[in-house]
Protein backbone atom coordinates (compact mmCIF):
# COMPACT_ATOMS: atom_id res chain seq x y z
CA UNK A 1 0.00 0.00 0.00
CA UNK A 2 1.14 3.43 -1.18
CA UNK A 3 0.04 6.72 0.39
CA UNK A 4 -1.17 7.90 -2.40
CA UNK A 5 -4.75 8.53 -3.43
CA UNK A 6 -4.23 6.05 -6.71
CA UNK A 7 -2.97 3.41 -4.47
CA UNK A 8 -5.94 4.16 -1.60
CA UNK A 9 -7.74 0.77 -0.86
CA UNK A 10 -11.68 0.48 -0.98
CA UNK A 11 -12.99 0.46 2.56
CA UNK A 12 -16.60 -0.47 3.32
CA UNK A 13 -17.72 0.26 6.74
CA UNK A 14 -20.63 -1.19 8.19
CA UNK A 15 -22.42 0.52 11.02
CA UNK A 16 -21.01 4.29 11.66
CA UNK A 17 -20.18 4.22 15.35
CA UNK A 18 -17.91 6.14 17.29
CA UNK A 19 -14.92 3.30 16.58
CA UNK A 20 -16.16 3.38 12.86
CA UNK A 21 -15.79 7.16 12.75
CA UNK A 22 -12.58 6.80 14.59
CA UNK A 23 -10.97 4.71 12.01
CA UNK A 24 -12.47 6.05 8.86
CA UNK A 25 -11.10 9.92 10.46
CA UNK A 26 -7.56 8.50 11.17
CA UNK A 27 -7.33 6.51 7.72
CA UNK A 28 -8.29 9.62 5.91
CA UNK A 29 -5.96 11.88 8.21
CA UNK A 30 -3.18 9.97 7.40
CA UNK A 31 -3.33 10.02 3.89
CA UNK A 32 -3.47 6.34 3.90
CA UNK A 33 -7.43 6.67 2.47
CA UNK A 34 -9.08 8.73 -0.03
CA UNK A 35 -12.36 9.26 1.39
CA UNK A 36 -13.81 8.93 -1.68
CA UNK A 37 -13.57 5.14 -1.39
CA UNK A 38 -14.92 5.04 1.68
CA UNK A 39 -18.75 3.40 1.24
CA UNK A 40 -20.39 2.82 4.54
CA UNK A 41 -23.90 1.56 5.50
CA UNK A 42 -26.19 2.49 8.88
CA UNK A 43 -29.35 2.33 9.53
CA UNK A 44 -29.61 4.81 11.76
CA UNK A 45 -30.01 8.12 9.97
CA UNK A 46 -28.16 10.44 12.58
CA UNK A 47 -25.63 8.03 12.56
CA UNK A 48 -25.13 8.24 8.66
CA UNK A 49 -25.22 12.13 9.88
CA UNK A 50 -22.66 12.13 12.00
CA UNK A 51 -20.27 9.72 10.00
CA UNK A 52 -20.39 12.40 7.05
CA UNK A 53 -20.16 15.78 8.88
CA UNK A 54 -16.45 13.94 9.71
CA UNK A 55 -15.98 12.38 6.47
CA UNK A 56 -17.71 14.20 4.11
CA UNK A 57 -16.73 12.39 1.09
CA UNK A 58 -17.52 9.54 1.99
CA UNK A 59 -20.54 7.81 0.37
CA UNK A 60 -23.45 6.56 2.03
CA UNK A 61 -24.97 3.18 1.08
CA UNK A 62 -28.70 1.78 1.04
CA UNK A 63 -27.44 -1.65 2.19
CA UNK A 64 -24.83 -3.07 3.49
CA UNK A 65 -24.36 -5.54 0.53
CA UNK A 66 -23.90 -1.86 -1.33
CA UNK A 67 -21.82 -0.55 1.12
CA UNK A 68 -19.07 -4.10 0.63
CA UNK A 69 -19.86 -3.81 -3.31
CA UNK A 70 -16.00 -4.36 -4.73
CA UNK A 71 -14.35 -3.45 -0.98
CA UNK A 72 -10.72 -4.31 -0.38
CA UNK A 73 -11.10 -3.79 3.70
CA UNK A 74 -14.66 -4.79 5.04
CA UNK A 75 -14.69 -3.26 8.25
CA UNK A 76 -17.28 -4.82 10.61
CA UNK A 77 -18.02 -2.44 13.29
CA UNK A 78 -21.62 -3.25 14.48
CA UNK A 79 -22.62 -4.31 18.21
CA UNK A 80 -22.36 -7.74 18.90
CA UNK A 81 -26.04 -8.91 19.18
CA UNK A 82 -26.25 -7.34 15.62
CA UNK A 83 -23.15 -9.15 14.04
CA UNK A 84 -24.74 -12.54 13.00
CA UNK A 85 -27.70 -11.08 11.33
CA UNK A 86 -25.04 -8.81 9.97
CA UNK A 87 -22.52 -11.26 8.66
CA UNK A 88 -25.22 -13.97 7.14
CA UNK A 89 -26.47 -10.47 5.31
CA UNK A 90 -23.18 -9.89 3.76
CA UNK A 91 -22.27 -13.59 2.92
CA UNK A 92 -22.33 -13.47 -0.80
CA UNK A 93 -21.96 -10.54 -1.04
CA UNK A 94 -18.31 -10.03 -0.19
CA UNK A 95 -15.48 -9.89 -3.01
CA UNK A 96 -13.20 -13.09 -3.46
CA UNK A 97 -10.40 -9.97 -2.49
CA UNK A 98 -12.11 -8.79 0.30
CA UNK A 99 -10.64 -9.24 3.82
CA UNK A 100 -13.18 -8.52 6.92
CA UNK A 101 -11.61 -6.48 9.85
CA UNK A 102 -13.90 -6.91 12.30
CA UNK A 103 -14.37 -4.60 15.53
CA UNK A 104 -16.74 -6.56 17.12
CA UNK A 105 -15.99 -7.66 20.74
CA UNK A 106 -16.26 -11.03 21.68
CA UNK A 107 -17.03 -12.91 18.64
CA UNK A 108 -14.04 -15.00 17.58
CA UNK A 109 -12.90 -15.53 14.14
CA UNK A 110 -14.14 -18.75 13.26
CA UNK A 111 -17.71 -17.77 14.64
CA UNK A 112 -17.54 -14.63 12.04
CA UNK A 113 -15.75 -16.49 9.06
CA UNK A 114 -18.60 -19.27 9.94
CA UNK A 115 -20.95 -16.75 9.56
CA UNK A 116 -19.75 -14.63 6.69
CA UNK A 117 -19.18 -17.51 4.32
CA UNK A 118 -15.15 -16.55 3.85
CA UNK A 119 -12.41 -17.45 5.96
CA UNK A 120 -10.73 -13.62 5.31
CA UNK A 121 -11.43 -12.60 8.48
CA UNK A 122 -9.27 -10.51 10.83
CA UNK A 123 -10.27 -9.48 14.57
CA UNK A 124 -9.38 -6.26 16.01
CA UNK A 125 -9.47 -4.75 18.91
CA UNK A 126 -9.76 -1.50 19.61
CA UNK A 127 -10.36 1.23 22.30
CA UNK A 128 -12.02 4.56 22.79
CA UNK A 129 -8.77 6.87 22.79
CA UNK A 130 -8.45 5.79 18.57
CA UNK A 131 -10.66 9.52 18.31
CA UNK A 132 -7.93 11.26 18.78
CA UNK A 133 -5.29 8.96 17.13
CA UNK A 134 -3.91 7.67 20.80
CA UNK A 135 -5.53 4.37 20.61
CA UNK A 136 -4.03 0.76 21.65
CA UNK A 137 -5.36 -1.86 19.00
CA UNK A 138 -4.49 -5.72 19.06
CA UNK A 139 -4.92 -7.70 15.88
CA UNK A 140 -5.59 -11.31 15.46
CA UNK A 141 -5.52 -13.39 12.08
CA UNK A 142 -5.77 -16.85 11.21
CA UNK A 143 -3.69 -18.24 8.36
CA UNK A 144 -6.06 -17.14 5.62
CA UNK A 145 -5.18 -13.98 5.38
CA UNK A 146 -2.14 -13.05 3.23
CA UNK A 147 0.71 -10.90 5.22
CA UNK A 148 1.01 -8.59 2.80
CA UNK A 149 -2.69 -7.95 3.62
CA UNK A 150 -2.28 -8.03 7.20
CA UNK A 151 1.15 -5.69 6.89
CA UNK A 152 -1.55 -2.91 5.12
CA UNK A 153 -4.44 -3.40 8.04
CA UNK A 154 -1.76 -2.63 10.40
CA UNK A 155 -0.14 0.05 8.47
CA UNK A 156 -4.05 1.48 8.33
CA UNK A 157 -4.60 1.05 11.93
CA UNK A 158 -1.46 2.60 13.30
CA UNK A 159 -2.90 5.77 11.79
CA UNK A 160 -5.37 5.76 14.94
CA UNK A 161 -2.69 4.14 17.72
CA UNK A 162 -0.86 1.83 18.89
CA UNK A 163 -0.62 -1.72 17.09
CA UNK A 164 -0.33 -4.73 18.72
CA UNK A 165 -0.13 -8.16 16.78
CA UNK A 166 -0.87 -11.00 19.22
CA UNK A 167 -2.44 -14.78 19.12
CA UNK A 168 -6.48 -14.84 19.32
CA UNK A 169 -6.50 -16.23 22.45
CA UNK A 170 -4.92 -12.54 24.12
CA UNK A 171 -7.60 -10.50 22.64
CA UNK A 172 -10.18 -11.36 25.88
CA UNK A 173 -7.28 -10.29 28.24
CA UNK A 174 -6.87 -6.90 25.70
CA UNK A 175 -10.41 -6.29 25.81
CA UNK A 176 -10.34 -6.32 29.70
CA UNK A 177 -7.05 -4.27 29.57
CA UNK A 178 -6.57 -1.52 27.03
CA UNK A 179 -10.58 -2.28 25.57
CA UNK A 180 -11.59 -1.57 28.92
CA UNK A 181 -9.42 0.66 30.60
CA UNK A 182 -10.09 4.20 29.53
CA UNK A 183 -13.73 3.55 31.75
CA UNK A 184 -11.18 3.20 34.42
CA UNK A 185 -8.58 5.98 33.87
CA UNK A 186 -11.88 7.82 33.37
CA UNK A 187 -12.95 6.78 36.83
CA UNK A 188 -9.68 7.63 37.96
CA UNK A 189 -9.75 10.88 36.69
CA UNK A 190 -13.57 11.96 38.09
CA UNK A 191 -12.09 10.74 41.80
CA UNK A 192 -8.86 12.40 41.92
CA UNK A 193 -10.61 15.33 41.16
CA UNK A 194 -13.47 14.71 43.72
CA UNK A 195 -10.51 14.74 46.39
CA UNK A 196 -9.18 17.46 44.63
CA UNK A 197 -12.56 19.07 45.73
CA UNK A 198 -12.72 17.79 49.06
CA UNK A 199 -9.28 19.08 50.31
CA UNK A 200 -10.13 23.01 49.03
CA UNK A 201 -9.92 23.33 45.18
CA UNK A 202 -12.57 24.58 42.89
CA UNK A 203 -13.89 21.90 40.65
CA UNK A 204 -12.55 23.29 37.29
CA UNK A 205 -8.85 23.72 38.50
CA UNK A 206 -9.36 19.77 40.22
CA UNK A 207 -10.70 18.25 37.15
CA UNK A 208 -7.50 20.03 35.10
CA UNK A 209 -5.20 18.90 37.70
CA UNK A 210 -6.69 15.30 37.74
CA UNK A 211 -6.34 14.79 33.78
CA UNK A 212 -3.00 16.41 33.38
CA UNK A 213 -1.20 14.46 36.41
CA UNK A 214 -2.74 11.27 34.54
CA UNK A 215 -1.51 12.09 30.92
CA UNK A 216 1.98 13.78 32.06
CA UNK A 217 2.67 10.24 34.10
CA UNK A 218 1.47 8.22 31.35
CA UNK A 219 3.42 10.20 28.93
CA UNK A 220 6.43 10.15 31.33
CA UNK A 221 6.25 6.04 31.68
CA UNK A 222 5.65 5.72 27.84
CA UNK A 223 9.10 8.03 27.34
CA UNK A 224 11.36 6.65 29.51
CA UNK A 225 10.41 2.72 29.67
CA UNK A 226 10.52 2.83 33.55
CA UNK A 227 8.83 0.07 35.58
CA UNK A 228 5.64 2.29 37.13
CA UNK A 229 6.87 0.58 40.49
CA UNK A 230 10.27 2.62 40.11
CA UNK A 231 8.29 5.90 39.58
CA UNK A 232 6.08 5.38 42.52
CA UNK A 233 9.24 4.85 44.87
CA UNK A 234 11.20 7.85 43.42
CA UNK A 235 7.97 10.52 44.51
CA UNK A 236 7.39 8.31 47.59
CA UNK A 237 10.08 10.30 49.98
CA UNK A 238 10.25 9.36 53.71
CA UNK A 239 7.61 10.34 55.90
CA UNK A 240 6.42 12.53 53.05
CA UNK A 241 2.58 13.33 51.55
CA UNK A 242 2.65 10.44 48.64
CA UNK A 243 3.38 7.61 51.33
CA UNK A 244 0.93 8.62 53.52
CA UNK A 245 -1.30 8.79 50.26
CA UNK A 246 -0.39 5.41 48.85
CA UNK A 247 -0.65 3.65 52.50
CA UNK A 248 -4.63 4.85 52.21
CA UNK A 249 -4.62 3.51 48.67
CA UNK A 250 -3.13 0.22 49.51
CA UNK A 251 -5.30 -0.01 52.94
CA UNK A 252 -8.45 0.72 50.82
CA UNK A 253 -7.36 -2.03 48.30
CA UNK A 254 -7.17 0.16 44.63
CA UNK A 255 -4.64 -2.12 43.81
CA UNK A 256 -6.97 -5.26 44.09
CA UNK A 257 -9.72 -3.16 42.42
CA UNK A 258 -8.18 -2.67 39.30
CA UNK A 259 -6.57 -6.33 38.95
CA UNK A 260 -10.09 -7.40 39.52
CA UNK A 261 -11.66 -4.82 37.30
CA UNK A 262 -9.77 -6.84 34.03
CA UNK A 263 -9.94 -10.01 34.53
CA UNK A 264 -13.82 -9.30 35.61
CA UNK A 265 -14.22 -7.39 32.36
CA UNK A 266 -11.61 -10.34 30.36
CA UNK A 267 -14.43 -12.82 31.57
CA UNK A 268 -17.19 -10.68 30.41
CA UNK A 269 -15.23 -11.04 26.35
CA UNK A 270 -14.95 -14.22 27.05
CA UNK A 271 -18.49 -14.86 27.98
CA UNK A 272 -19.75 -12.94 24.78
CA UNK A 273 -17.81 -14.97 22.82
CA UNK A 274 -19.70 -18.39 24.09
CA UNK A 275 -23.13 -16.94 24.19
Amino acid sequence: MHESAAASPRLGIIGAGQMALALASGFCRSGLVDAASIQFYDPSADARSRFLAAVPAAIACPSAEAAVAGADLVVLAVKPQHAEGACHGLAGSLADRSTVVSVVAGLPISRLASWLGTSRVVRVMPNTPCLIGRGVLAIASNGDVPQQTLAEIEQLLSAVGHVHQLPERLIDAVTGLSGSGPGFVAMMAEALADGGVLAGLPRPLAQQLAIQTLAGTAALLEATGEHPASLRDRVASPAGTTIAGLATLERMGLRAALIDAVKAAADRAADLAGS
